[in-house]
C-alpha cells in the first residue's frame, strides 16, 4: 500500500521509502523511517498536496511524492518487512557526567558560539534575545538563509553568536545543510548551541545525533519548553542529558526563560577544555562492523580531514558526495573508495536496504529508545492548529480566505496609511516654507527646497504605508500562515513548473525583492530556484508602493484598493507567464519534491512584529539619506544647470513690462503665472536633464510618455522610490508653488494644452513601473545567487523590453479604440 492511498484521518506505519536523491534523503531525515506511524490529516483546497502528521509535527507532501512511500496498517509488518536486524536500544545507562567543575580554569574571555537547529526550532528568537540583535523571526522553513552574527557579555565573557541557517541534518543535499556543516568544520566555533524544539523532540534530536558524531563541544537548548508542558507531557531532561552526555537546558526563547542558564553551561563547556560527550550512536552489528573497517582503513591511509574518522566512515558509507570528493584528493583514495563500495554492498545484502536508510533508521531507533525512558505520553490533545487548518486550508474556503486577506492587507495599506501620510506631508511642506521664508535667493536655497524637500520629502511621506504592509507580512510569517499559503498554492505553482516553496520568496517579494531573491537558495532544484529568482522582480515590492499610491490617490481616488489589487495581480500574472516561458525555453522540466514542514500556529508577539516593522522602516529611512538623497541632488543639479543669463533677463524684462501695464490685479497675476511657467518650461527644456529626456523621448513617445516621465523612469533604475523624488523636482513649476505633487501631476499639460497624464498614460506608466528594470540591488542579488552576470543582464533586458511592449499596447490600442 502507498502513502498516497491513505484516506484522510487514517493511520499507518512506514515500510519503505523508494525514490532517490535529495527527496529521499530529506524524507528520511524528516522522520519517514521504517515503523514510524503516519496519519493523513487533510488535502489542500486543490486536492494536492496532502498534510500528514508524523513524530508530533506536520508536513505537506504531493501525491506524486507520497506514492513513493510504502506503508502498512500493521506495525509488525512495517518493522520486519525488510528482514533487517533490530536496532540496539539503551540497555546500560551511561555514567553521569559532571558539567560544572568549579576547579576548571578559564581559557579565555571570548567564546565563539554557533546556533544550530531545525527550521522553526526558535534559533533566531534566542539569538535576538541573547545578543540584542534584531533579525526577523519567521515561522516557516527557510527564513534564515545566511548566517547572522551578534555579540553579548555575560559573567565576564564576550559571546560572539552566529545564527546559522535552519537545517534538518548535516548532509550535503541542500545549500543550508552544506553551509552549516562547512561552518562548523572550517570556522570551528568554541561551542555549539543545538536549539531543539521541545514540541517535536524525536525529529529535532536527529540533528543532535549528527552533531554528537562530529565530537564538537555542545549544549542543547530545549526550546519552546512551554509548548511541551502545555501538551501535558513531562521530560526528564537530566536523564536524557546523561544518556547523550550533553548538557540540556530548557528554554523559552521568546520570553527569555532559561537563557542565563544556557549561557552558564556554554561557559562551563568552554572552560573544560575538552569535549565532554563521547557517546556513540549504536548502529547495530552490521553497520558497526562496516564503520570499524572504514575507520581502520582511514587510519592506515593517514586521512588528515578535519573530521573524526568515525564520522568520515559513516558519511562515506552513506554516499555523501562532498566527503567523497574530498577523499578523492588523497593518495590512496581508490583503495578507500573500493573498500567503501564493498562495505555498502555488504550492508545492502544483509539488511535488505541501502546504507543511507539503514543509518537513518538506526539514528531514529537510538532517539526512540532514549525518549522512551525520559518522555511521558500526551495527556492533553487540544489541537488549535487542526481547528484553524480546517478553516484556513479548507477545500472551499482556503483560497477565498487567502485572497481576502491579501485584499484586506492592500486596503489597510491604502486607507489607514492615508492619515499619517497627510501629517508627514504637512511637516515636509512646513519645513520647506521655513527655508523659503528665511533663506536668501540662490542655488543653495533652490537645492534645499526643490532638491532635498521636493525629492526626499516626496518619498518619505509613504513611510506609514511601508510600515503597515510589513506589519501584515510579519504577521503572516510569524503566525505560521505563510507556510499554509505555500501549502494552498502548491498545485498552482506545480502547474507552472515550480512548487509551493517558490511561493514563499514570491510573497516576500511584496516586501523587498532583494531578500526574496536571496531566500530562493532554500529551493533544492537549481532550475526551480533560477526561475523563481527571475520572476521575483515582478512582485510589487514596497519601493513601488509609493509610486502606486501617488498615482492611484490622484487619478483613481474612489477605487484605489481595487486598482492596487489589479496591479499586484498583473505582476503575478506576468510572473506566471514568464515562469512557463522559462521552463519551456531555458530550463528542462524538473520535478522538484514539495516536502515542507507546517509549523503549529503561534500568536506573534507584539515585540517581534514591532522589530520587523522597525527594521524595514529603518532600511527605508536609510534609503532616504542614501541613494534617494544622492539621486535627488543629481536630478536637481541636472535640472538646475546650465543657467542662461540672457533667458533670465528676457523674462525679467517681460515681468517688469507687465508691472507697468494698467491692468486689473487678477489679470496681472494670471499673466505673471504664464510668464513664470514659460520661464521654467524653457529652462527645463534646455537643462542637462531636459537634453537627456529629449534624447530618450523618441523611444518613449509611442507609450504616451513625455521627456519628464522618461527621465523619472531612468532615475528609478537605482531605486523605484526615486521616480517620485525625480517627479517632485521636474514638476515643481514655480518655486513658490505650494500645491502638492498630486495636484501638480493632475494639472500637468503639454505645450498644446493637452494633459500629460491621460488615463491611458497613467495605466501604461503604472504597468511600466510594475514590470521594468529591477533595482540595482536586486540585479546584484540575482547575480550573486545565480553566480552569473548573464542571468542578471537577462533580467534587465527581458523585464524592460516586456514593460515597453505592454505599455505600448495599452496606449496604442486604447487610443485606437477611443
Amino acid at each position: 500500500m502507498r502513502l498516497s492511498e491513505l484516506q484522510t484521518g487514517d493511520k499507518a506505519f512506514i515500510v519503505k521509502v523508494n525514490g532517490s536523491g535529495a527527496f529521499r534523503k530529506r524524507i528520511l531525515e524528516m522522520g519517514f523511517v521504517r515503523g514510524q506511524e503516519v496519519k493523513s490529516i487533510l488535502n489542500a483546497p486543490l486536492k494536492d498536496p496532502i498534510k500528514y502528521g508524523i513524530m508530533d509535527y506536520e508536513v505537506s507532501m504531493r501525491r506524486s511524492e507520497a506514492v513513493l512511500i510504502e506503508i502498512s496498517k500493521l506495525k509488525e509488518e512495517a518493522l520486519y518487512d525488510s528482514g533487517s536486524d533490530e536496532i540496539e536500544e539503551f540497555e546500560n545507562e551511561p555514567p553521569e557526567t559532571d558539567f560544572s567543575d568549579p576547579s576548571l580554569s578559564k581559557k579565555g574571555k571570548v567564546i565563539r558560539v554557533a546556533l544550530v537547529g531545525n527550521p522553526n526550532a526558535g534559533k533566531t528568537s534566542i539569538f535576538n534575545l541573547a545578543s540584542g540583535a534584531h533579525e526577523h523571526v519567521g515561522n516557516y522553513s527557510g527564513v534564515t538563509v545566511d548566517s547572522k552574527e551578534g555579540t553579548l557579555r555575560h559573567n565576564g565573557y564576550k559571546f560572539i553568536l552566529t545564527d546559522l541557517p535552519g537545517t534538518y541534518s548535516l548532509s550535503a543535499y541542500s545549500p543550508e545543510e552544506l553551509y552549516v556543516r562547512s561552518f562548523i568544520l572550517e570556522e570551528e566555533p568554541d561551542v555549539i548551541i543545538n536549539v531543539v524544539a521541545a514540541s517535536a523532540l524525536e525529529r529535532n534530536l536527529y540533528l543532535t545525533t549528527e552533531l554528537i558524531e562530529l565530537e564538537k563541544p555542545m549544549v542543547v537548548a530545549l526550546n519552546m519548553y512551554d509548548e511541551l508542558e502545555g501538551s501535558g507531557r513531562s521530560l526528564d531532561h537530566q536523564t536524557l542529558s546523561e544518556m547523550l552526555r550533553v548538557p540540556i537546558v530548557p528554554t523559552v526563547g521568546k520570553k527569555g526563560f532559561g537563557i542565563p542558564e544556557l549561557l552558564e553551561n556554554v561557559i562551563r563547556i568552554h572552560e573544560s577544555g575538552n569535549n565532554l560527550h563521547s557517546v556513540n550512536v549504536p548502529y547495530g552489528r552490521v553497520l558497526e562492523k562496516s564503520i570499524g573497517i572504514m575507520c581502520r582503513d582511514l587510519s592506515v591511509n593517514g586521512s588528515s580531514l578535519n573530521m573524526p574518522k568515525r564520522y568520515i566512515g559513516i558519511k562515506l558509507l552513506e554516499g555523501d558526495k562532498e566527503v567523497e570528493s574530498t577523499i578523492r584528493k588523497f593518495d590512496k583514495a581508490k583503495e578507500l573508495l573500493a573498500r567503501r563500495n564493498k562495505e555498502r554492498d555488504y550492508i545492502e545484502r544483509l539488511l535488505k536496504e541501502d546504507p543511507e536508510s539503514a543509518f537513518t533508521n538506526a539514528r531514529y531507533g537510538f532517539i526512540a529508545g532514549a525518549l522512551k525512558e525520559t518522555l511521558s505520553e500526551k495527556t492533553k490533545f487540544e489541537d488549535k492548529t487542526a481547528v484553524l487548518d480546517s478553516v484556513l486550508t479548507n477545500r472551499y474556503f482556503g483560497l477565498p480566505l487567502f485572497f481576502l486577506f491579501l485584499w484586506i492587507m492592500f486596503e489597510a495599506t491604502f486607507r489607514i496609511g492615508a492619515y499619517p501620510m497627510e501629517w508627514i506631508e504637512w511637516m515636509v511642506d512646513e519645513a520647506g516654507n521655513l527655508i523659503r521664508g528665511n533663506m536668501a535667493e540662490g542655488p543653495l536655497k533652490d537645492l534645499l527646497v526643490d532638491g532635498v524637500f521636493g525629492g526626499v520629502g516626496g518619498v518619505i511621506v509613504f513611510l506609514p504605508n511601508i510600515v503597515i504592509l510589513y506589519a501584515f507580512i510579519a504577521f503572516m510569517e510569524d503566525s505560521g500562515y505563510m507556510a499554509r499559503a505555500a501549502f494552498i498554492m502548491d498545485k498552482l505553482m506545480h502547474n507552472i513548473g515550480l512548487h509551493g516553496k517558490s511561493f514563499i520568496p514570491l510573497i516576500m517579494g511584496f516586501g523587498c525583492n532583494v531578500p526574496a531573491v536571496m531566500s530562493t537558495r532554500t529551493i533544492e532544484s537549481r532550475s526551480s530556484r533560477m526561475i523563481t529568482m527571475l520572476i521575483v522582480p515582478f512582485m510589487s515590492c514596497s519601493a513601488r508602493l509609493p509610486v502606486y499610491i501617488l498615482f492611484v490617490s490622484a487619478f483613481f481616488p474612489r477605487n484605489g484598493s481595487f486598482v492596487m489589487l489589479g496591479l499586484y495581480s498583473v505582476g503575478i500574472l506576468v510572473a506566471i507567464l514568464t515562469a512557463i516561458l522559462l521552463r519551456k525555453r531555458f530550463f528542462t522540466k524538473e520535478e522538484t519534491p514539495f516536502v515542507m514542514e507546517l509549523p503549529p500556529y503561534r500568536m506573534p508577539t507584539f515585540k517581534s512584529v514591532i522589530i520587523h516593522m522597525w527594521e524595514r522602516a529603518k532600511q527605508y529611512l536609510l534609503k532616504m539619506g542614501g541613494p534617494i538623497l544622492v539621486a535627488s541632488i543629481i536630478i536637481w543639479f541636472l535640472g538646475y544647470f546650465p543657467q542662461n543669463k540672457e533667458r533670465e533677463s528676457r523674462f525679467d524684462a517681460q515681468a517688469a513690462q507687465l508691472d507697468n501695464l494698467a491692468l486689473p490685479q487678477t489679470e496681472k497675476e494670471n499673466l505673471m503665472v504664464e510668464i513664470e511657467h514659460a520661464r521654467n518650461t524653457e529652462h527645463q527644456v534646455n537643462s542637462y536633464i531636459g537634453k537627456i529626456g529629449h534624447f530618450m523621448e523618441p523611444v518613449m513617445r509611442p507609450l504616451g510618455f513625455d521627456w519628464k516621465i522618461s527621465v523619472s523612469l531612468l532615475s528609478g533604475m537605482a531605486a523605484k522610490e526615486i521616480v517620485i523624488s525625480t517627479m517632485g523636482v521636474l514638476y515643481t513649476g514655480d518655486s513658490d508653488d505650494q500645491q502638492s505633487l498630486q495636484t501638480r501631476l493632475l494639472s500637468a499639460e503639454h505645450p498644446d494644452g493637452t494633459p500629460v497624464f491621460s488615463p491611458l498614460v497613467v495605466i501604461g506608466f503604472l504597468l511600466f513601473i510594475l514590470i521594468y528594470f529591477p533595482c540595482i540591488a536586486t540585479i546584484v542579488a540575482i547575480k550573486e545567487e545565480s553566480h552569473s552576470w548573464r542571468w542578471a543582464l537577462f533580467s534587465v533586458i527581458y523585464s524592460t523590453g516586456l514593460a515597453w511592449i505592454i505599455a505600448f499596447l495599452v496606449y496604442q490600442i486604447g487610443s485606437f479604440v477611443s
